[in-house]
């Protein structure tokens, strides 16, 4: 690609992907100066088709978060801008709650250990014993719990689409980038259909495939998005679930376990499990992509989590085989149900960026190198946390312009 030494540039700042967070980015940019040009390039034919799109909609409240961390701070102040967003613009949401149930004894000092993190990250908690649980849901069984407040639901897919409209930025579908030029006075972009965008600074965005961009600019991004397949399956009677179910997660692990959420439109999706994804865009087993499973295969990180996670993983791949096993993981929460009770339900893919060690990253990643601002690491909540994201990526790019 050759440069452009004409001075003139489409953009001030070019955003890749049409995500949540490159749209809340657009957005941020916007208003905190007003006037900047923003282009974003989305590679699918309309906004958050993939991670922002296939989720169960929750606005998580941060309690699981380590407290002064990005996603502790960010859930936190994000899902009280988020559910203020949505009633700004008239969207869809809902603030209903959520518990997190113990179901085993060996659970219980992890329990306890929340009530404390959500306390440290100033969410407000109240410890429940069996009877409490009947409350709050008839249906569900545990030891103890505790119930989160602030924890709600709403339309991520809407809220992109929002976030889109009101941002002013130009936001152009169907343009996959190619081959990125970064130059010492901006940058330039080719996508798929052979168009050419000059801008004075590129961010980054684009979730499943956002180190092959960083790439593509130049930079070594030290991490390897390995991407997670989530399995949904939905009640099949939804009045067995008044709101928001979760066991208590393993901290080992950056998944939640397979939980019951009541979503917007009134069903009760079940999941999601974790397995390894045969291709980025892998939303099914016969999905499979020689070149996503190459990068995969061959980054040694991934070989670490193997060997490190080997029976988790087992538990794993044995739900995504077996509607029954799915069903006994969540009849530890919900007794009431059967196999019969279980739909299927459309999967998502998380993108979680991988160290060379083999260590997950557990935060948000954002990297900035000459004329460009890098997310690399923006799986759950970052949903929740968009706003505040994109605030802190455009005040990143708006710094470099100065």
């Amino acid at each position: 690609m050759s440069a452009y030494g004409d001075g003139k540039y489409d953009c001030d700042v070019l955003v890749i992907g049409g995500g949540i967070v490159g749209l809340s980015t657009a957005y941020a940019l916007t208003r905190a100066a007003p006037g900047t040009r923003v282009v974003v390039l989305e590679k699918e034919t309309g906004p958050a088709r993939h991670q922002t799109g296939r989720n169960s909609g929750v606005i998580h409240s941060g309690i699981y978060y380590r407290p002064g961390s990005l996603k502790a701070r960010y859930a936190v102040r994000g899902a009280a801008e988020m559910v203020k967003f949505c009633a700004e613009y008239g969207l869809p949401y809902e603030v209903t709650g959520k518990l997190i149930v113990a179901t085993e004894r060996d659970e219980l000092p992890r329990l306890h250990a929340l009530v404390q993190r959500g306390r440290e990250n100033g969410i407000p908690v109240r410890e429940l014993g069996p009877a409490q649980i009947s409350e709050y849901e008839p249906q569900v069984r545990g030891l103890a719990a505790i119930h989160v407040g602030t924890t709600g639901v709403c339309d991520y897919g809407a809220v992109a689409a929002q976030l889109a409209e009101s941002s002013g930025a130009d936001v152009r579908y169907g343009a996959e980038v190619t081959a990125v030029d970064r130059r010492p006075w901006g940058v330039a972009v080719r996508t798929s259909a052979g168009d050419i965008v000059r801008a004075r600074l590129l961010v980054n965005c684009a979730g499943l495939h956002c180190d092959r961009v960083a790439r593509l600019a130049g930079d070594e991004p030290g991490v390897r998005i390995v991407p997670f397949r989530g399995e949904y399956y939905e009640l099949v009677r939804p009045e067995l679930v008044r709101g928001l179910v979760y066991p208590v997660p393993d901290p080992a692990f950056p998944f939640l376990g397979v939980h019951l959420t009541r979503g917007i439109d009134g069903g009760v999706h079940v999941g999601p499990n974790a397995v390894p994804a045969l291709a980025r865009e892998g939303y099914g087993w016969s999905t499979v992509r020689s070149r996503d499973l190459a990068g995969t295969l061959t980054w040694p990180g991934s070989w670490h989590i193997a060997r490190r996670h080997w029976r988790y993983g087992a538990g794993e791949l044995r739900r995504s085989a077996s509607k029954r096993a799915f069903t006994e993981a969540v009849r530890r929460l919900l007794p009431a149900i059967g196999p019969g009770d279980l739909r299927r339900a459309p999967a998502g893919v998380r993108a979680q960026a991988v160290l060379r060690d083999g260590t997950l990253v557990d935060d948000f990643l954002i990297q900035e190198a000459p004329r460009t601002v890098h997310v690399l690491n923006a799986p759950s909540p970052a949903a929740t946390a968009s706003l505040p994201i994109g605030r802190e990526v455009a005040r990143r790019a708006l710094a470099q312009l100065r």
